[in-house]
């Protein structure tokens, strides 16, 4: 690849720089210094900014309909802080087994396995998680004496794959959670990253089961570098986690400017971004139907930053992947998404924050990057997503 070659970059789920309210935000965090400076010479403690976590229950209590109290709210260093907190919290040492959706956001996957847990995946299909699988596995795991710690879910936008989980299958996953006496872990860190469609409560609004741990981020619809997320629990589920942490609380400096930012509302922002992301997804999708309709299938998400691409069985993986990055064209391998590692036909394209031209241009490289690391020219044998 030359130096001076077009960089089609893919791989990284960023919201879209463009759309960062740089103005609006440099004069926030003039506010912030001027009302809050004696603030700074403190240390936050274990929930974090007071003023963020008013805004933050209340963008729950708005978009969920159900009243969430800032005091069973705690502010994270980014949504990642959350997910492990809650896997160290939950964890004992022993036989500790995490149940997730077979495909699942890397970073989980790195820090759950790190700390010392085990994930089982279950199989999906365009609606999320199947129930099916999950309440055969449950089954399974109690006869021998081995239920997970928690399910971790990704149930809105999911990281990788787009789905959307609906509201009866929601009620399902409760259902099974409550039947083998397991918590289950909502991470909906994409939640408002709206492009269309009904909204689906999440499961902390449709069940009281005070075990239900709720997980959300600032990182996907304002700016990643902020490092924000929270997570929202009740009593005494949120003391246990909030335990494990030894940090002295989030970033107070980044959760003061956010909160001046964000104080006369969330929705304005969420409305001035989304239009942006939803047209680049549709610009991506329609590269992908002209180039790719005749051996590809993939997912046309309704929110979030991902689009989820299944290749042909025959696709050399390793091969796709030179080709692409020497032509310039970056992507994140299905194989990193997968619980177990499994190479799989699959590969992540980010679409948040590539240039709409590049976009355009892109699709093309990936195109012919697919179909010279095949091994035949047979059109594809499949017409869904999953299996």
């Amino acid at each position: 690849m030359s130096s001076d070659a077009e960089i089609y970059d893919f791989a990284v789920g960023q919201t879209d720089p463009e759309t960062f309210p740089v103005e609006a935000f440099k004069a926030a965090a003039l506010r912030a210094i001027e009302n809050e400076h004696d603030a700074f010479n403190k240390y936050p403690g274990s929930l974090g900014h007071a003023g963020l976590r008013r805004l933050m229950a209340e963008r729950e209590s708005v978009r969920e309909g159900y009243p969430v109290s800032p005091e069973q709210l705690a502010l994270t260093n980014g949504s990642m802080q959350a997910v492990t907190l809650v896997g160290q919290a939950l964890r004992t040492g022993g036989d500790d087994y995490v149940i997730t959706e077979e495909f699942t956001y890397s970073g989980t996957i790195a820090a759950y396995k790190g700390i010392g847990l085990k994930l089982v995946g279950i199989p999906m299909d365009e609606q999320g998680m199947r129930m099916d699988k999950l309440a055969q596995t449950l089954h399974e795991m109690s006869a021998r004496g081995t239920l997970p710690r928690f399910i971790y879910t990704l149930t809105t936008y999911q990281n990788p794959t787009g789905t959307v989980m609906p509201i009866e299958r929601k009620r399902e996953l409760l259902s099974l959670a409550e039947r083998f006496d397991v918590p289950v872990v909502e991470d909906n860190c994409y939640g408002d990253v709206h492009f269309e469609g009904e909204k689906v409560p999440s499961l902390f609004a449709m069940d009281e089961n005070p075990r239900h741990i709720y997980i959300g981020s600032l990182s996907k619809i304002l700016a990643p570098g902020v490092r924000l997320g929270y997570l929202y629990a009740r009593e005494p589920m949120l003391g246990k986690i909030v335990s494990k942490r030894f940090d002295a609380g989030s970033n107070y400096f980044a959760a003061a400017v956010v909160a001046e930012y964000y104080k006369d509302g969330i929705w304005q922002h969420c409305e001035e971004t989304n239009p942006s992301l939803k047209h680049k997804r549709d610009l991506l999708v329609a590269g992908l139907q002209a180039e790719l309709d005749d051996i590809c299938v993939w997912s046309n998400p309704v929110g979030g930053l991902f689009l989820w691409l299944r290749v042909p069985d025959d696709t050399d993986m390793a091969k796709l992947t030179r080709l692409a990055n020497d032509r310039g064209f970056f992507f994140a391998a299905g194989a990193g998404f997968h619980v177990d590692y499994k190479a799989v036909p699959y590969i992540r394209l980010a679409f948040g924050h590539v240039p709409d031209e590049l976009i355009v241009r892109g699709v093309p490289v990936l195109a012919r990057a697919i179909r010279e690391a095949r091994t035949s020219n047979e059109p594809r044998s499949f017409s869904t997503l999953f299996e």
